[in-house]
């Protein structure tokens, strides 16, 4: 489909990084992009986002380039999405409803699917005046009356019957995970989750380790189900891999909620892979987002490791750096050419020694 992007500056420092990932994810969602107006504003205009005057030339842009679709790069309200496309005649996606639209592309599982399904629906909710007014504009005429108020309100309380229902669903789901991690307790089965910003090479580092067959690509949102393997690792013994969905700057509350049952994995976690893309000139912005969303989530306190991906491309060897107190903080690899994943390997075993120790001496502490 032929998309115009609209990208809006407002003086952030990282700016050029927001509008890049923006355009990634536009790609990622199948959208061909036909031209990139780029706009500068110190506030957004309560109306249209945009000036007046941006607003003109996009209308001409859309005109121009034949593009069936204009690509927001910031989030909407319901009245500016509203006036934006009466303006351009044009339907207009923000950059909530594109990462909603890129979920329900590649979520695969069932529990997948209800979380995406909830998101989309709970993003709708806000959305339904302007929606049932989009069709009366369209529809208004003798015999071909909009809806009206009556329409809408059975519109919600349809809307809200699903949520209730996929909501259930979800718990049930989060009920049975709950239940597979109390066998792993009581097997005491040491468990790791790879964390990290999207694309930084999360799945391609879990094949690696796991030689499991979990999609990988170089895109935004390549994995958004959770995928747990068993793999031996010596003087750790069994350990249980989790590779999760990647984080992103902004990400919607909605998604945060919704993926709460799929994030669950990474809270319970013995120990964090925190995976980084050494390569990428963000990825000091990128671990502070990440590190972010793992404190929304409550999983702040999780002992972790960053480990830098990518080394042959940011040009660094592999190795293995301590802190001050003596403990691994950083591991340098490369998934792709398979190189350091030893050096990481052993680094599993000693954090799953150490969590051990801290077991038993819990266990062994009289009471006085």
């Amino acid at each position: 489909m032929k998309a115009l992007i609209i990208t809006v500056d407002m003086g952030e420092p990282d700016y050029s990084a927001h509008s890049e990932e923006f355009r990634m994810l536009a790609e990622g969602a199948g959208a061909d992009i036909v031209d990139i107006l780029q706009v500068r504003r110190g506030k957004p205009d309560a109306a249209h986002f945009i000036g007046s005057g941006k607003l003109e030339e996009a209308a001409r842009l859309v005109e121009a380039t034949g593009a069936e679709v204009v690509l927001f790069d910031q989030p909407l309200s319901p009245a500016q999405q509203r006036n934006l496309e009466r303006v351009l005649k044009r339907r207009v996606v923000d950059r909530v409803a594109l990462i909603l639209d890129i979920f329900a592309l590649r979520a695969k599982s069932h529990e997948g699917k209800l979380q995406v399904e909830l998101a989309q629906l709970q993003h709708l909710s806000t959305r339904l005046t302007r929606l049932w007014t989009h069709l009366e504009r369209q529809q208004g005429g003798i015999g071909i009356r909009g809806p009206g108020e009556s329409q809408l309100e059975l519109d919600r309380r349809m809307i809200g019957a699903k949520v209730k229902v996929l909501r259930e669903r979800l718990a049930r789901v989060q009920r049975q995970r709950v239940t597979q991690r109390r066998a792993r307790v009581r097997g005491s089965t040491f468990s790791v989750s790879l964390v990290g910003y999207t694309n930084a090479g999360k799945s391609t580092l879990f094949n690696a380790l796991t030689r499991a067959g979990a999609f990988a690509a170089d895109q935004l949102f390549a994995t958004l189900d959770t995928t747990t393997r068993r793999i031996w690792i010596d003087g750790a013994g069994q350990v249980v891999v989790s590779d999760t969905v990647g984080f992103i700057r902004d990400l919607p509350p909605t998604l945060i909620a919704a993926f709460r049952a799929t994030l669950e994995e990474t809270i319970h976690a013995d120990l964090l892979l925190h995976v980084v893309d050494a390569a990428s000139p963000q990825r000091d912005e990128q671990i502070m987002e990440v590190d972010k969303v793992l404190e929304d989530i409550g999983a702040d306190n999780i002992p972790r490791i960053l480990v830098y991906n990518k080394i042959d491309a940011a040009g660094y060897e592999p190795r293995v750096e301590r802190n001050e107190h003596g403990t691994i903080a950083r591991v340098f690899v490369s998934a792709l050419k398979r190189t350091g994943l030893d050096g990481l390997r052993a680094a599993i075993a000693e954090s799953a020694q150490i969590a051990g120790n801290n077991a038993f001496n819990i266990q062994n502490i009289q009471p006085e």
